[in-house]
């Protein structure tokens, strides 16, 4: 599931739920959004450089976390989905919180919204440079499947938040009627799965 075109995966993992077991408290939530970072090819991603002590991560084997420092204060989290050498990533942005709301409410300092948002939702589940480069099969940080495939027509595409370039390339996967999506566009621009730069 977390192996082939970031652009799938992506789509794919809306409905999964991401786990954290951390000293013993558990926190999940479910996938509500997900960016893909395509490969060398795409502009916006860490990997269009070349290997770097901070990317190494993506251009090893699919189904790794990929944790990284931005802005001096926050943590993200990307699952990496391509085959070894190809850096392709998918971005988790937000989750709908299931277990261990309190735990999350702590971690955050803030009572509301505590995964809507990639910083958010590593700080809720505790996510940090730690786990960079573990395989998210066990814990503390790992993927559970869904009950059942997301409806497709559950699914919004839009442009990916945040960057600056090929930033209109629709590789944001939302649910379209979640409220835990995080503050960008909440309206498809397109229903369109396929990806095309």
């Amino acid at each position: 599931m977390v192996a082939g075109p970031a652009a799938v995966v992506a789509r794919d993992l809306l409905g999964w739920r991401l786990v954290s077991l951390i000293d013993g408290v558990r926190t999940s939530g479910r996938i509500v959004e997900t960016e893909a970072y395509v490969g060398a090819h795409d502009p916006a991603c860490h990997g269009a450089v070349g290997p770097t002590p901070r990317n190494r991560t993506m251009f090893g084997p699919p189904g790794r976390a990929y944790v990284y420092f931005i802005y001096g204060m926050h943590w993200c989290f990307n699952v990496v989905t391509g085959d070894e050498g190809d850096p392709e990533a998918v971005l988790i942005r937000a989750l709908e919180p299931l277990e261990g709301g309190d735990a999350m409410r702590r971690r955050r300092g803030r009572p509301q919204d505590p995964a809507n948002g990639p910083a958010r939702l590593c700080q809720a589940l505790g996510i940090d440079g730690t786990m960079d480069g573990h395989t998210i099969d066990r814990p503390p940080l790992y993927l559970e499947p869904p009950d059942g495939p997301v409806s497709p027509d559950q699914v919004a595409v839009s442009g990916r938040i945040g960057i600056r370039k090929a930033r209109d390339w629709p590789l944001r996967f939302f649910l379209a009627h979640s409220p835990h999506v995080s503050s960008g566009p909440h309206v498809a621009a397109s229903t369109e799965t396929s990806w095309r730069p």
